[in-house]
């Protein structure tokens, strides 16, 4: 009977299993091994050993992608994390039709696929007809480049204003799924806890900073760690909205996973891209856990 059940769920979880095996698990070796060998043309062309990530320490092109990845990562949490926040605690405010109203339209993005979003975005940056532009001659300001400005957003330094107009449409892309689950953190918290902060006389202030903040520390978490990952992720928009061509203006908008498809696909240099995606995995790997060990004991969940 037991062996009935035993192969009963190992014919349930083998297709489950296969595709797990030959989509990410074989793949992934293949990239382990890859960077350590020199491709063409024509495939496999020799074994070089730790050549590939030789190459790379020394490559000031991959140092500008981690750079431009860190900038749209740091941007794209603080902006989307802060906005999210802020919309699910007015929608935690308001009720009935105005509430729901609101939820439909920050969540509404987020069911519209990349691309096109990437495409109506690029036309909305024209410098020439876009619609943001207009916008700002309307009220009397000098229309700007866009994504066609190399320059640093902050005194000249920093990211680019064309890495920034990206990120602000990941933003737009992306902050409403995160707006729901803090909101639905909001709302599990006990309105008890509200009550007697009220009854001691706390501010507004002082409710958000001593109550609302650390019991929301779970859902913050959550949304923050999710985010990270999903930012270094970053191609579509890069491809479809910079240059041409893409990850421009010099470069200011190249990002690994971009630098990646560059290396792999376009100078089809195998092994040194796979260099590069194990680069990425061993620095998302890295950050990510230090960022779990070093925040997520200090969260307090409730039981």
């Amino acid at each position: 009977m037991e062996r009935l059940k035993t192969v009963k769920a190992a014919s349930f979880l083998a297709p489950a299993l296969v595709i797990l095996l030959v989509f990410k698990l074989l793949p992934s070796l293949m990239v382990f091994v890859n960077s350590f060998q020199k491709w063409g043309l024509v495939g496999f062309q020799e074994w070089v050993g730790l050549r590939n990530f030789t190459m790379l320490l020394k490559d000031p092109f991959f140092y500008q992608a981690l750079s431009n990845t860190f900038w749209y990562s740091f941007l794209s949490i603080s902006l989307g994390i802060t906005l999210a926040l802020a919309t699910a605690m007015l929608i935690n405010s308001l009720k009935g039709f105005w509430a729901a109203v609101l939820k439909f339209s920050v969540f509404a993005p987020v069911v519209i696929s990349l691309v096109p979003a990437s495409v109506v975005w690029k036309w909305f940056y024209n410098p020439s007809a876009g619609f943001l532009n207009y916008l700002l001659t309307l009220i009397g300001l000098e229309p700007l480049a866009w994504l066609q400005e190399p320059r640093g957003v902050f005194f000249g330094y920093g990211p680019s204003l064309a890495l920034l107009s990206v990120v602000i449409m990941a933003v737009w892309k992306s902050f409403g799924y995160n707006t729901i689950i803090l909101y639905a953190g909001l709302k599990s918290i006990n309105r008890s806890v509200y009550e007697a902060a009220a009854l001691d006389g706390a501010g507004p202030w002082t409710v958000f900073r001593r109550i609302t903040l650390p019991l929301l520390a779970p859902s913050l978490f959550y949304v923050y760690l999710t985010s990270f990952i999903i930012s270094f992720q970053v191609f579509a928009p890069i491809w479809i909205m910079t240059g041409p061509p893409p990850g421009g203006p010099m470069g200011t908008t190249n990002v690994l996973v971009y630098y990646l498809y560059q290396k792999g696909i376009e100078d089809f240099n195998i092994g040194y891209a796979s260099a590069v995606a194990i680069a990425l995995l061993t620095v998302v790997g890295i950050l990510t856990v230090l960022q779990k060990y070093l925040i997520e004991r200090r969260i307090y969940y409730e039981t």
